[in-house]
């Protein structure tokens, strides 16, 4: 192999190694570009009569985790971020309500045998919330993890979010969570 294109292979794998780490589906967009069923979602900015989907910021994120937070009576940093691909955020825009919808995690426990109060409230019915947060207000949180199990949602999320989502009609959590 000749000098020259032993450094094009070089740049190439680079490039390569590159392109493989941004193709993912980042947790600040939402929906993911496909869901855990494999299924096409809408892309992150797409809009349905009644509902755009948005980009979750840092700050968002953040408010979203200390909304649980404080949910759950345990300090925010007890958790670590929202779940990649489980994470959602759209505003109805029929009256300018904005809609989350998110699977905390956990951060570890400093003593692997006794978890935190975050993993302990991350399980079952705690596993994922939807928010909801009129114009002017602030969030307000439903965990809505155990709902299979236990029948009905706490909360009525629109159709035209559940829709913007790419969830299943009359649901109140994302698929595979």
């Amino acid at each position: 192999m000749r000098g020259g294109d032993h450094f094009r292979l070089t740049v190439l794998a680079a490039v390569a190694i590159v392109a493989v780490g941004c193709s993912g589906s980042p947790s600040s967009q939402a929906p993911a570009s496909t869901s855990s069923t494999g299924a096409a979602a809408p892309p992150a900015t797409s809009s349905v009569q009644g509902a755009k989907n948005l980009i979750i910021s840092d700050t968002l994120r953040t408010q979203l985790i200390a909304a649980v937070a404080a949910q759950n009576g345990v300090a925010a940093s007890e958790y670590s971020g929202l779940r990649q691909g489980l994470t959602y955020y759209a505003v109805d825009t029929t009256n300018e309500t904005y809609w989350a919808g998110a699977q905390m995690v956990a951060a570890p426990s400093p003593n692997p045998n006794q978890p935190t109060q975050a993993q302990v409230s991350s399980q079952d019915e705690g596993s994922y919330y939807v928010f909801e947060e009129p114009r002017g207000g602030t969030w307000k949180v439903y965990a809505t993890g155990g709902t299979p199990q236990l029948g009905a949602c706490g909360i009525t999320v629109p159709p035209a979010i559940v829709q913007a989502w790419g969830w299943p009609s009359g649901t109140c959590r994302a698929p595979g969570s």
